[in-house]
Parts: structure tokens; sequence; C-alpha cells
């Protein structure tokens, strides 16, 4: 948990936490719910400006340590729920807001499209989501995606023969069809639309990243 920790707290995730929670306009009477809540970054920044939080992870072991968390920070309105992005344990039309930070790349991306279908079921009309994920494709024919790629390569080489290493075992990965499976800001916004939400914006950042804003439609 150290890692993720460390991982989390660095201001390049802060900055990122920062954005999401800005756009998401949370307001006191609100529900939301937090995907891959992992270490709580988004859950704890969300939790002191809403009424109740769902943060819901895939690893028993994170849920656990994320309520060890939420007790000793005294933080009581945040339900953990150890769940699948693509079954969420939520009633229809429960939640006002849904966030999510780095989460969806490990998905497929048919993976992807039903957990955006049940974040659609689980948001009441109206209600909002905002997320942050890794955002480019493992190709060069886009200008972004080989600046990713090279400024991915260039991180890892930096850390000399450890890194030289950690590359090798990241090209196996995606050889053997193993390694995360980041989609393009096109491919989000393609998705969001063809999964029925309005008011779309999908922005790459400086970096690996970009952050998606939609909301489910009214009627």
């Amino acid at each position: 948990m150290g890692d993720l920790e460390r991982m989390a707290s660095t201001p390049a995730f802060a900055a990122i936490r920062d954005e999401i929670i800005a756009l998401a306009g949370l307001k006191p009477a609100e529900r939301l719910l937090d995907i891959g809540a992992g270490t709580g970054l988004l859950t704890l920044a969300a939790a002191a400006r809403v009424q109740a939080v769902s943060a819901l992870d895939v690893s028993q072991a994170m849920c656990a340590h994320l309520e060890r968390k939420c007790g000793a920070l005294g933080v009581e309105n945040v339900e953990v729920l150890h769940g699948d992005a693509v079954e969420l344990p939520l009633a229809n039309d429960a939640i006002d807001v849904v966030l999510s930070n780095y989460c969806f790349h490990h998905l497929r991306d048919a993976d992807k499209l039903r957990a955006l279908a049940q974040i659609r079921r689980v948001l009441r009309p109206g209600g909002r989501l905002i997320f942050g994920d890794m955002m480019f494709r493992l190709g060069v024919a886009k200008r972004r995606d080989r600046a990713v790629i090279a400024l991915l390569v260039k991180r890892v080489i930096a850390h000399g023969p450890a890194g030289l290493v950690r590359l090798a075992k990241n090209a196996l990965r995606i050889l053997t069809g193993r390694w995360e499976r980041p989609a393009s800001v096109e491919w989000w916004q393609n998705a969001l639309r063809q999964c029925g939400f309005v008011e779309v914006a999908v922005y790459p950042l400086e970096h690996e990243g970009g952050i998606a804003f939609a909301r489910k439609p009214l009627d």
C-alpha cells in the first residue's frame, strides 16, 4: 500500500484530483460514487463536500485499507464497497455524481463500454460523470501517441539499469496482452456519446493523462 500512497501524493496526481473535484461542482446534499477509489485520493477530497460517498474498488485489500484510513481520519460519510466497474452494486438513479481516476485503463474497450452503461444506470437524470485516466493508444500513427510513448520510455530509462529491465518487462507484457489498455481522447468522446451521455467534453493533459466530463440526460 505504501507505493500506492506515495504515488497518490505526488504533485501530478494531486493536480488531477483538484481538477476533477473542481469540474464536479459538488454540492452538500449530493451522493457520490468513486470508482476505483484506491487509497482514497478522490473519496477523501469529496467526502467533506457531499452528503455521502460510495467508494468502490475491485481489491478487497484496498477496500480494507481505505476503511482503516477513513476511520483513522474520522471520516464517517464514506461507505467502502468491494465491486467491479462493469457491475456496480447500486440501484438505478441512486447517485448524483460519479468520479474516477486512473481506473478505466485497466479495462478492455468492451468493458469500458459496460462500465459507462452501468454508470449511466446508477446516475440520476442530470447526474455528472467526471474522470481522469491514461488517454493515448499504443501506436505511432498519431502525434500525441508518439509523444506520450516517448515520454514514458524516457522516464523509465532515467532509472538506469533497473529502468531498462522494467522497459523490457513492459514490452513483454504488451506483446502478451497483459499491459494496461488506455483509450484515446477521441475514443472516450465517441464512447460517452454512444452510451447516451450529453455535454461530453474530453481533453488531454500535458502528460499521458486526460480528463472527461459528461452528463446523463434529464429525460
